[in-house]
């Protein structure tokens, strides 16, 4: 049976059975952008992140590295992917059409989605898409025209940042599962343990709760290594009276409310109280400022302020908050919207963002401690429920 039939036997029986939302979900946000698209005088839309392609039609896979297209117009709505993926999107996605290319002759992309395009004359894309292959673009530019296609990447970065209330339940059900999965990781926490021991323990959890593959591995660091931003587990024994740092981020319809926690194997020196100390003030000045009206700039100025006497023996990434929402590996991050300095977009009800307050000193510790808020009229109010504490774990070595 070749993919073809394959993809035919499937939409007898099982088409559109795995919509994680229902139709009028997505006829909403379909009417949204094509009004977009007609504000900006685009006859087609060319989406090629994986995460918008979710959002429009509901399409997921695990494998997210080979080619995958929609191509949205105000007539219709396709679907390209590679044979192999024919079948999930047969059963998780609401089109028109799908088409299909053999994943292993890439030459066959090009001209089903040029005689898509053919009669489009303005073509919006997202140039900084890492989906957006540079040999996929090139041959269509030549196919086409490359006078036809215009950056378009904020056209549906400034719908997908406002959440749905159907987004929202998503949400809280990740959040709810994040919780699961940290609570049994840090109860666990012992000198004597590894990293890796800490994040099998938190990855069951979540698994056993409810999460579908995640976006990011569980990350778990000890000691020295929570210095370093992104590093993770690597067999590394938790030793006694040290801080052990925690992210989860559970998957629910694709949905992730990431969560960080800090644990110390024994009693907090003043140093770890005192910048967790800190880390709780960042958050509730950022949840105060985190109004509609209100610019992400002006909650990142008030948020840095407080950071200033600190600033040259911490290091910190800068972004105080992200925008989450549905997502793919290899990140939660939404990347429709960022809290740092210079961001001029104000706030709206029902954006989501993780705010990662980890603060680290080079080489030697660090606190990380985070929620994932919505914003409200009165301000940000989490979905996920950290307690902002250094969570105390027995100093007790694991016996052997």
């Amino acid at each position: 049976m070749d993919y073809q039939h394959y993809r035919t036997a499937l939409a007898e029986t099982l088409a559109q059975s795995e919509l994680p939302f229902a139709p009028a979900e997505y006829q909403t946000r379909l009417n949204k952008v094509r009004h977009a698209m007609t504000h900006r005088g685009l006859d087609a839309l060319l989406l090629t992140d994986p995460a918008d392609i979710n959002y429009l039609t509901g399409y997921h896979t695990f494998e997210v590295s080979v080619h995958a297209c929609l191509v949205c117009t105000p007539t219709q709505l396709v679907l390209q992917v590679a044979s192999i993926e024919t079948g999930a999107a047969v059963v998780t996605a609401r089109v028109d059409e799908i088409i299909g290319y053999r994943w292993e002759n890439l030459d066959e992309i090009i001209t089903p989605l040029a005689d898509l395009l053919i009669p489009c004359k303005h073509i919006g894309i997202d140039g900084w898409s890492s989906g957006l292959r540079v040999g996929v673009m090139d041959a269509l530019a030549r196919s086409v025209g490359k006078e036809r296609f215009c950056e378009a990447g904020d056209l549906l970065d400034t719908i997908r940042i406002v959440k749905s209330s159907a987004e929202l339940e998503m949400l809280s059900e990740s959040a709810r599962i994040t919780a699961a999965g940290l609570e049994a990781a840090i109860a666990a926490i012992r000198p004597g343990m590894t990293d890796n021991d800490i994040a099998a323990i938190g990855a069951k959890a979540l698994l056993e709760n409810g999460s579908e593959f995640m976006s990011l591995q569980p990350i778990v660091t000890s000691g020295q290594r929570i210095g370093v931003i992104h590093v993770n587990h690597k067999r590394r024994v938790i030793q006694p009276n040290e801080p052990v740092f925690l992210e989860f981020g559970a998957a629910y319809q694709r949905y992730t409310a990431p969560m960080m926690r800090t644990a110390v194997t024994g009693k907090p020196n003043t140093e770890l109280t005192a910048t967790r100390d800190l880390c709780r003030s960042l958050f509730e000045s950022l949840c105060s400022h985190m109004k509609p009206g209100n610019s992400f700039d002006d909650a990142a100025k008030a948020a840095d302020g407080l950071l200033a006497p600190t600033r040259d023996q911490l290091f910190f990434s800068g972004v105080f908050g992200y925008a989450v929402g549905a997502q793919f590996p290899p990140s939660w991050v939404e990347g429709t919207g960022y809290i740092a300095k210079g961001q001029a977009r104000t706030f709206e009800t029902n954006m989501v963002f993780h705010l990662p307050l980890c603060l680290r000193v080079p080489g030697q510790w660090g606190v990380g401690l985070s929620d994932t808020v919505v914003v409200t009229e009165q301000g940000a109010k989490p979905l996920t429920n950290n307690d902002w504490q250094l969570y105390q774990a027995s100093d007790t070595p694991m016996r052997s």
